[in-house]
């Protein structure tokens, strides 16, 4: 019961720190034991070991473990340029994904090209080539389950590596996330309709402004709405969390959103930071996110590292 609620609260507690860090699924997974990791993979951080890696590995597709601990074998890469997408800043190597991501983005894309003032999208982070925790930025974004795509609309899709790299996206957030500025265009709206009512789609993180705009503007199904969920951050991108495939048991899927529109949820998010609480001074800090080890994988991560 000890070890149990140790991985729930490690669990939670990636779930509300760092970049895209949403939260993810508690089910306990499989851990390696330090006898069946290799001697070079002890003592270092899963991050260093999975961010050396610059290729897929040598597999079939399939997702290990959770958004926030887990790895991907067999990722496919998103082509750096397509008809209706590009994929920023290459410098990362975060253009891969497990291959329905790859599929979700292109057909999004399509979407987007079909949109007024749009030419498609501007595609952020997926994964990792192996997944795996990221040397810098996001806690999820592990098992090449999501994708994030720039708020930017882009206006041509000829960038150059070296424009890919300095420009930049908008932010649609005011007042601290509270509303949405005058960048925000019914064609956002539009958009992340459309990538919400996707079945592949588990739920989408965007500002809790947006959220609330978007309850407001919808006048037709709100049933869409449910899987838009309002979390910090996220105001230069939406992040879009896809299902755990059908039928992969090594992939811990999240949670359902709870039922309703979510609107209720997002309201309270933006009372609460038109009113936020002093802060205790005596209140602890914060204790820095401990850094995974492969000791905290699911054992196939290990394969998924020695795999040529």
């Amino acid at each position: 019961m000890v070890r149990q609620f140790c991985l729930i609260f490690v669990t939670a507690l990636l779930a509300a720190c760092g970049g895209d860090s949403a939260p993810t699924a508690t089910k306990e997974l499989r851990l390696s034991s330090q006898q069946e990791i290799p001697k070079a993979m002890r003592g270092v951080t899963a991050k260093s070991l999975f961010g050396a890696q610059d290729r897929g590995s040598a597999q079939p597709a399939e997702p290990f473990g959770s958004y926030a601990k887990g790895c991907m074998a067999g990722g496919m890469q998103l082509p750096e340029t397509g008809p209706t997408w590009q994929a920023m800043r290459l410098g990362r190597n975060r253009n891969w994904a497990y291959p329905e991501t790859v599929d979700f983005v292109t057909d999004l894309s399509a979407k987007a090209a079909r949109l007024p003032g749009w030419k498609g999208l501007y595609v952020g982070d997926l994964s990792q080539p192996r997944g795996g925790p990221m040397l810098t930025g996001h806690a999820s974004h592990q098992i090449g389950m999501d994708a994030d795509i720039w708020l930017l609309p882009p206006k041509r899709l000829n960038l150059s590596r070296a424009e890919r790299e300095s420009l930049s996206s908008i932010s649609l957030r005011r007042s601290n996330g509270a509303y949405v500025n005058d960048g925000w265009t019914h064609q956002h709206h539009d958009l992340i309709k459309a990538a919400a009512q996707d079945p592949r789609v588990s739920r989408i993180f965007i500002f809790p402004g947006a959220k609330v705009q978007m309850c407001k503007d919808e006048t037709g199904d709100r049933s869409w709405l449910r899987k838009v969920r309002p979390w910090w951050g996220h105001h230069y991108h939406f992040h879009v969390r896809l299902n755990c495939p059908a039928g992969a048991s090594t992939c811990t899927n999240q949670p359902a959103p709870p039922p309703g529109d979510g609107c209720a949820d997002a309201e309270q998010w933006v009372y609460d930071i038109l009113h936020p609480k002093p802060r205790d001074p005596n209140a602890p800090k914060p204790k820095p996110r401990r850094e995974l080890t492969m000791n905290d994988l699911p054992g196939q991560c290990v394969n998924v590292l020695q795999s040529q």
